[in-house]
């Protein structure tokens, strides 16, 4: 039996993993509710929203002091930044590639999404490979350094310290919370906060419900399904933007490949777990596949944390298809 130090810290990374998770799920379940598409691009489109992170502190200026007042500007701008770029990027693609396939087969858009998937990987490996992080008059206005990260397409990106590592509790208390931690969990229960309030209490989150529930009734009703649409893929793309930042205030290497596919899988199966199309299903799956990995890496064998997690999925799902919080629906043929 560990000691409750052990399952503080267990907790405490488990529940800071999966507030990560929740908010890339969220963008998984909402697009899922709305038009029942897989969107497995997701997990691409947060991959980019480390690289333009990544590129943000470069351009910020190096070296940042971690826990500095540069640093702290830097962070405040990249929240601002990398959401809006993640969120123009998600309603792109829904514009150009999923709206004019909408009428068509389930098939269609699954594959067009594993096309645009692949596209993104492969825009992270040319934005990996770039000689200069910023344009040649910040190089030389900033004196930043061209290459600060490696010119190397297919290498792992190292991220600067922008938080002290420092852990911020006594050592005699034997449990470990960094200042990344802590703005993990400031940052993202306010906004899942915020979610379940637009989702519930404003006019758009209503319409959202609406189309979700029965598009051609909303459609009749005089909702814009178009515009509820697209908001819907600008919301889940913001949502990813802001869990790419978090990514990299925790110190992660990035790779164009392996960053998008282990966040979107995970953030997927937490979809799945919860009860796809439910949004509280999305974040309490998140959260239970955290503590599960956090609990297998701890007390247990890293290397058979993903069978876990997905043979715990696969039980589920024997005895409960919908998922924790979803429901089992009969299509009518």
């Amino acid at each position: 039996m560990p000691d409750l130090h052990v399952l503080l810290e267990i907790l405490v990374i488990g529940l800071s993993n999966g507030m990560v998770l929740a908010l890339i799920a969220l963008g998984y379940t909402m697009v899922y509710g709305i038009i029942e598409l897989i969107n497995f691009a997701h997990g691409d489109l947060l991959m980019l929203g480390c690289f333009a992170a990544l590129t943000g502190v470069s351009m910020a200026g190096l070296p940042i002091t971690p826990g500095s007042s540069h640093a702290w500007i830097t962070i405040a701008a990249l929240m601002i930044i990398v959401p809006a770029f993640c969120a123009g990027m998600n309603g792109l693609v829904e514009r150009l590639v999923y709206r004019p396939i909408r009428g068509g087969p389930k098939l269609t858009a699954l594959v067009s999404a594993i096309g645009v998937s692949f596209i993104f990987v492969n825009i992270g490996l040319i934005w990996g490979g770039l000689p200069l992080w910023a344009p040649a008059w910040v190089v030389n206005a900033l004196g930043i350094d061209p290459a600060p990260f490696g010119s190397s397409a297919s290498s792992f990106k190292n991220i600067p310290a922008l938080l002290p590592a420092e852990n911020l509790l006594p050592s005699h208390w034997g449990v470990g919370i960094r200042m990344a931690e802590v703005v993990t969990f400031g940052t993202t229960i306010p906004v899942l906060i915020g979610m379940s309030w637009l989702i519930r209490r404003t006019r758009l989150g209503r319409a959202m419900r609406a189309t979700a529930q029965d598009p051609i009734a909303a459609r009749l009703m005089g909702i814009d399904t178009d515009r509820i649409i697209s908001h819907t893929f600008l919301l889940g793309g913001a949502l990813a933007g802001v869990g790419a930042v978090l990514l990299c205030l925790r110190g992660d290497a990035l790779h164009f490949q392996f960053t998008g596919f282990r966040a979107g899988m995970d953030a997927f199966t937490a979809a799945v777990l919860g009860g796809i199309g439910s949004l509280p299903g999305a974040v309490i799956g998140a959260l239970i596949i955290g503590l599960v990995r956090s609990s297998n890496d701890i007390l247990g064998e890293s290397l058979w944390t993903n069978a876990i997690v997905f043979a715990i999925l696969i039980l589920l799902l024997i005895f409960r298809p919908g998922g924790l919080l979803g429901s089992t629906v009969r299509e009518k043929v």
